[in-house]
């Protein structure tokens, strides 16, 4: 097994569960798990400037250019070099990935295949807490009160893309964007996809791999 630092990517369209599957990960493989929304809310709530710049985005309900989303992550990842991570929401486009080749290889890529109804019944039925980016599923991760972030008591709510009109145009939107990307990463031999509709049950499976390239720090039997 190789003793130099993991370099890897959990790819998933919204609502894939990709954001479990880099917890789990980075649990049981004591990886860095570096999501590029939390990077992006830190960044507007310190008000730095890729911060203003992205807020003004969200704002009009509008995705965060390319070149803003490339500047946050680079910046995290210059100060992560001598750590094994985990990228989550990274790159989603053909000009993010050729970025992230200027500053390293990876070593594994990890694609989640989710069919495009549970996609669109799970993101349906999804609610946030805007400050934090806590997500709960109403069908099978709901909060203790209704409606109401179970850490802060703060309101939570159904994000504008997450309501079923949106919700099949922004699935449209990421693998457009994505097809070209999960090619790139299958050229180089370095993707590894995973089809299903339940996490759980895709797990083991990407446990497994994982196993094949970084020892673990705690069994699979703990989630």
């Amino acid at each position: 097994m190789a003793s130099k630092l993991l370099r890897a990517v959990v790819l998933g369209p919204p609502g894939s569960g990709k954001g479990t599957v880099c917890q789990r990960i980075a649990e049981s493989f004591g990886l860095q798990h570096l999501s590029s929304g939390h990077f992006l809310r830190e960044n507007i709530r310190a008000k730095s400037e890729v911060g203003v710049l992205a807020k003004q985005y969200l704002e009009r309900g509008l995705l965060v250019p390319d070149h803003v989303i490339t500047s946050v992550m680079m910046m995290e990842l210059e100060k992560k070099q001598s750590q094994h991570w985990l990228l989550d929401g990274f790159p989603r486009t053909l000009v993010q990935a050729e970025a992230l080749d200027r500053l390293c290889e990876l070593d594994l890529v990890i694609n989640l295949n989710i069919p495009f109804e549970t996609l669109k019944d799970r993101l349906s039925a999804r609610w946030i807490h805007p400050a934090s980016g806590r997500v709960y599923n109403m069908e099978f991760n709901p909060p203790h009160v209704h409606g109401i972030d179970d850490i802060t008591g703060e309101p939570l709510i159904q994000r504008e893309d997450d309501k079923p009109d949106a919700v099949a145009a922004r699935l449209r939107k990421y693998k457009d964007a994505a097809k070209p990307v999960i090619e790139l990463y299958k050229s180089r031999g370095v993707l590894h996809s995973f089809s299903g509709t339940e996490t759980n049950k895709i797990w083991p499976y990407v446990y497994t791999l994982v196993s094949s390239k970084i020892r673990p720090v705690r069994s699979k039997e703990a989630d």
